[in-house]
């Protein structure tokens, strides 16, 4: 089984959040299911990481056993615009009352959704609501 990791786990560890023990604890069961990996919109968000530099970032992947996934498929992409189009549609319709979201978001969920099989993040929230069929650990 592959699990895809969301940018905010790597923020909760670097930042020591209350949540590291048990993230510490679902990426075990990740490790001990199969692969491990990250879509290239999650690599370039940890590049922006406060102090984290291009080799810092590639060192704790390789040292952790984290792949990036650079191949993500036409039908990634256009189910991340798909979701990004029902959500901003959703938004405009409710007059901007929920939370403003990016294409990010969305490349993350569907490169989950498609080329792995489930999805490890702390903002399970947007993806319930986005990508409802989306397997969350």
């Amino acid at each position: 089984m592959r699990t895809a990791l969301d940018t905010n786990v790597f923020s909760a560890i670097w930042s020591d959040e209350s949540s590291v023990p048990a993230l510490l604890r679902k990426l075990d069961i990740a490790r001990a299911d199969g692969a491990i990996l990250i879509c290239p919109a999650v690599f370039s968000e940890l590049l922006a990481y406060p102090g984290a530099t291009l080799g810092y970032v590639r060192a704790m992947l390789e040292a952790t056993g984290v792949s990036i996934d650079y191949a993500l498929h036409e039908n990634v992409w256009v189910e991340a615009g798909n979701r990004y189009a029902l959500h901003a549609a959703r938004r405009r319709k409710a007059k901007g009352d929920s939370p403003r979201r990016i294409l990010t978001d969305f490349l993350i969920g569907a490169h989950a959704l498609i080329q792995s099989e489930r999805l490890l993040t702390l903002d399970p929230g947007i993806y319930r609501r986005n990508f409802p069929e989306l397997k969350l650990l």
